[in-house]
């Protein structure tokens, strides 16, 4: 494809839910492919009860809706769309490993770079550090300008933020965004916002406690070996 033909390809990302066996994504691969649609790469976010959650990044070209290619992944039986939504960058698997690579380099800095990282790593909008005053410490670019959330519950394990239950601030949750945070220690907290959705699923918020956790234990032993 020329590049000035790519250059007016719209990438998106859909995420969809289907049948865990053998022939199920190469059936939603022909379908997106029919309906117009240009596979870039594919991410498997998670499996439970013989089904499997599938990010799916793909670019469609002039004259061609995202509808479009919905409708076609729903074709397919036993398979739903949970959300499409305009995307900005390839998936990169690698990414993780890269994050600690980076922190291990600059363990003051790992706190950004976490930060920074997290639309990258859960396809989603924004990350914050809160202390467990409530205080907004660090932020991603695209993050909402709250210095501080007040009342705040420092949060005792990883999972998802419900907005009617925890107190959150309102621009948290413009648009109808999907939280989750992770403890980073006693007083510290990293909170995830996803705008437009989906929620946030069970594998995401194990993995987002994992990086949470390597991120803590790098600046901790920084901070041990500078003091000795």
């Amino acid at each position: 494809m020329p590049p000035s033909a790519k250059r007016s390809d719209m990438s998106y990302l859909l995420r969809v839910i289907l049948p865990d066996h053998p022939g199920s994504l190469g059936l939603v691969a022909t379908a997106i492919g029919s309906a117009g649609g240009d596979i870039i790469s594919v991410d498997i976010v998670d499996k439970a009860d013989n089904h499997a959650v599938d990010d799916i990044v793909i670019d469609i070209g002039p004259g061609k809706l995202p509808d479009e290619i919905m409708s076609a992944a729903q074709s397919i039986d036993g398979v739903q769309v949970e959300s499409i939504r305009p995307f900005d960058g390839a998936l990169a698997t690698h990414r993780e490993l890269a994050l600690i690579e980076a922190m291990s380099a600059d363990p003051l800095g790992a706190g950004q770079l976490l930060l920074d990282d997290i639309p990258w790593l859960f396809r989603s909008g924004w990350g914050v550090l809160v202390d467990h005053e409530g205080e907004v410490l660090l932020r991603s670019k695209g993050a909402p300008d709250a210095g501080k959330v007040a009342p705040w519950a420092q949060l005792e394990r990883a999972r998802l933020i419900e907005p009617s239950r925890d107190p959150v601030p309102e621009t948290w949750t413009t648009l109808d965004t999907s939280l989750m945070g992770a403890p980073a220690g006693e007083f510290f907290c990293v909170v995830a916002g996803r705008p437009g959705g989906p929620d946030f699923r069970p594998s995401e918020i194990a993995r987002l406690a994992h990086i949470v956790g390597i991120a803590r234990t790098i600046f901790l032993r920084f901070e041990e070996t500078r003091e000795k």
